[in-house]
């Protein structure tokens, strides 16, 4: 179901080492230095945990039948992908998935039709997912060093009406709607209709890029299913916090523009002012607050913040100040484990953390 010369000095005249050149060698060091350490690989060595993760091409099999003999068609399919079949004709084409009937066959020649152009150009781009398995067996790698009973499964690649999940769990692993990961400028995702449903600050999100973070986060839920509904805003926050302080935990080395799903320019400027984010918050909120309202304003998706700046801060705000009250509550129990801190309450780790950001 649904729910990443040594120089010979054979012909040369030496030339004096002066100032100058002390000057560069040091420089050049320096910069080597700053680079080799922010290139550095963080998290724990996982090399040798084993990860089986079995690509299947869904999307191929489903496009490839021949609409004139279509029950046919779907019967082989249903036999090459017995569990996600039925995932995919009930929850992402919603057709019951053993109705033959004319009016059922009417609607996937419809749906077939009008999506071969998508998926004509999708498999342009996904001709080859090797560096995707790649992203995804290391990320694994670091779930079941975290989580060693987790099982992976298989990966499952669709192509879905557009507004059909990204991605989701399935009964057998995880399954990837590659219409929603086409590229950013993909001439569809620029249609009137489409901007409607997805504005251009949700979809310039939607490229291959982000298929890794975004499957990790539907772990991330897997594990940990979310349990912030209904609870104050501050809980909220922080509940959604936990999530991306695991995400990272499961990609260390992963950019958090694609964690996030921030722009570079939004990273840096929550983090410049982060103490004054906070003391706004703090200022002109009931962190205890559970105004649906007050509540969206901070977590979920938006173009900026209501009350912060247009042009620099994000949506879902709330989720990053989280992330960084959970990060504080970390430093002061090193010792504990990924599993132990995401069992914490949210008040709890809001007392402990004593987050005072300057």
């Amino acid at each position: 179901m649904f729910s990443l010369l040594t120089l010979q000095n054979n012909n040369f005249t030496v030339q004096p080492f002066t100032n100058t050149m002390k000057k560069f060698v040091l420089i050049s060091g320096l910069a080597f230095l700053l680079f080799s350490c922010g290139s550095k690989k963080k998290g724990p060595d996982v090399s040798k945990i084993k990860v089986d993760l079995p690509i299947e091409r869904f999307d191929q099999i489903f496009f490839s039948m021949d609409t004139n003999h279509l029950k046919m068609g779907l019967q082989k399919t249903a036999a090459a992908f017995p569990d996600f079949y039925i995932d995919f004709m009930q929850q992402v084409l919603g057709i019951d998935a053993h109705d033959s009937s004319t009016a059922a066959m009417q609607r996937v020649k419809v749906f077939l039709k009008d999506y071969q152009p998508i998926e004509s150009s999708i498999l342009e781009t996904f001709k080859n997912t090797d560096g995707l398995k790649k992203e995804l067996i290391t990320a694994f790698q670091y779930v079941k060093y975290y989580f060693p009973n987790y099982k992976t499964g298989k990966l499952i690649l669709f192509t879905g009406p557009f507004d059909a999940p990204g991605v989701a769990t399935t009964r057998t692993g995880l399954a990837v709607g590659l219409q929603q990961f086409a590229g950013k400028d993909f001439p569809a995702y620029l249609d009137k209709a489409f901007q409607e449903m997805f504005p251009s600050y949700i979809s310039r999100r939607f490229s291959k890029e982000y298929i890794t973070a975004n499957c990790m986060k539907a772990v991330v839920e897997d594990l940990f299913p979310d349990k912030s509904k209904g609870l104050p805003l501050i809980e909220q926050m922080i509940e959604k916090g936990k999530q991306w302080y695991l995400l990272d935990k499961f990609l260390p080395n992963t950019p958090d523009t694609l964690k996030t799903g921030y722009t570079r320019q939004q990273l840096e400027w929550c983090k410049e002012y982060e103490g004054l984010i906070w003391s706004y918050i703090v200022k002109n909120e009931d962190l205890n607050s559970i105004n649906p309202e007050i509540i969206q304003n901070y977590i979920g998706e938006a173009p900026f913040t209501q009350g912060l700046s247009q042009e620099q801060s994000p949506g879902n705000i709330g989720q990053w100040v989280g992330w960084q009250i959970v990060k504080k509550f970390v430093s002061k129990n090193s010792g504990w484990s990924p599993e132990k801190i995401m069992n914490t309450p949210a008040r709890e780790i809001l007392n402990v953390a004593k987050y005072k950001p300057k």
